[in-house]
């Protein structure tokens, strides 16, 4: 029986999936290894009858610069108690080559670890895919999709941020990124937004939604003071996973949990929660400002990958070969700024649990201290007296006072 790769896309969609996809699939045809694709990631893999489809050249030459995924994803969870070496054995699979975030990359270290407990030699190469940017890569490399989805985000919010000047009015736009603030901060950096809220920030004190309007109100006052009557505040959804339940539950916000334990963010307009909270807050105020939610999220997910990612993710794709022929096994594939390939091992990145941890922004970084520090606009002590005329405690806004730097 010929010798046969298998490989499945698990999470939410990144520009740039189908690049890897086709890209492994060609240099291990030129092998003579079958291809095997996985629909709905995990999902079917330990059933009786797995979703699967045959890759050929034809059809990867066809999908690599495509957005979405050629290969239905699944945030499906398998238990331990699920495996078994089926699939594997049947089909003369050599490797697994496994697409996805820190969910995926956690579940294919469980697996490898369980096919070489059962003396089944399956190599298992994870390619590190998230729009968040969030797996625990060397410094200075994204994840794949991040680019991309950043680019896009950027092209939204460019045009948000012209409506808010040709109206008049605030914007409180939300980005994607689940616990980190890459996307968020990326984006509203790229747009010389006066506000960027993210997780990370709050490394002295707790995120509350008391703490983030106080953050936008206090650039609305400082962009009064400057005679500048609009602008607009992006945050991060990653705030909601670092509240506490009780935090959650008193703003009147309902969730629902995905496979992993995750709310379900999508379930809701997080711009919308935080925009009729700060109407409610700017009311009280009397600020006179109208502000408006937008959400940048699924319209970045499947766009078709910018010239990075679509050679980024070719780089990835070739590079797992590269890995598989060195024996190399439970890695993640790493294709650095130069473009060499370097295996991450999962071992190197896991916790106590066997979870990969994930990379949050970098607030003691130099870049991250130049957007924060003289990027955006915000009440300081110099501003106590001029931001009076608007509120009658201007310390309360200040933006080091309220996260406690």
């Amino acid at each position: 029986m010929k010798e046969s790769i298998a490989i499945l896309a698990g999470g939410g969609p990144a520009p740039g999936i189908n690049s890897v996809i086709a890209s492994v699939a060609k240099v291990f045809l030129k092998d003579g290894y079958r291809i095997i694709g996985l629909h709905e990631g995990y999902k079917t893999l330990f059933t009786g009858s797995p979703k699967t489809i045959d890759i050929d050249f034809e059809m990867a030459d066809r999908i690599h610069n495509q957005g979405g995924s050629f290969l239905i994803m699944s945030r499906h969870k398998p238990k331990d108690a699920d495996f078994n070496t089926d699939f594997f054995v049947s089909n003369n699979v050599k490797l697994l080559v496994t697409i996805g975030g820190d969910d995926t990359a956690s579940t294919a270290n469980r697996i490898s670890k369980f096919l070489a407990a059962n003396n089944v030699k399956i190599q298992n190469i994870h390619v590190p895919k998230t729009i968040d940017n969030d797996l625990p890569l060397p410094d200075g490399i994204p994840t794949f999709g991040y680019q991309s989805a950043k680019q896009e985000g950027v092209r939204l919010a460019t045009t948000v941020y012209e409506d808010a000047r040709t109206s008049g009015n605030w914007f409180v736009v939300s980005a994607m990124g689940r616990e980190a603030g890459h996307l968020a901060f990326g984006i509203g950096a790229a747009c010389h937004y006066p506000m960027i809220i993210i997780p990370e920030m709050f490394n002295k004190t707790e995120v509350t939604f008391d703490r983030i309007l106080r953050l936008v109100i206090s650039s609305m006052i400082k962009r009064k003071i400057l005679g500048i009557s609009y602008g607009v505040a992006i945050i991060s959804e990653g705030v909601f996973h670092f509240m506490t339940d009780d935090e959650i539950t008193s703003s009147g916000i309902h969730f629902t949990f995905d496979d992993h334990g995750h709310p379900e963010l999508g379930n809701v307009s997080k711009a919308h929660i935080f925009n009729e909270l700060l109407q409610k807050k700017t009311k009280e105020l009397k600020l006179n400002v109208k502000s408006r939610p937008v959400e940048i999220g699924y319209e970045v997910r499947c766009v078709q990958p910018i010239a990075f990612d679509m050679l980024y993710c070719a780089l990835m794709g070739i590079g797992v070969k590269h890995l598989f022929d060195q024996g190399l096994t439970s890695c993640m594939v790493v294709s650095g700024p130069n473009g060499d390939i370097t295996p991450l091992y999962l071992k190197d990145v896991e916790d106590e649990n066997g979870k990969v941890k994930p990379r949050l922004v970098n607030m003691d970084g130099q870049k991250s201290k130049m957007v924060f520090e003289d990027s955006l606009q915000y009440i300081e002590p110099a501003d106590y007296e001029a931001a009076r005329k608007y509120v009658s405690d201007p310390e309360n806004y200040d933006f080091r006072k309220i996260l406690n730097w």
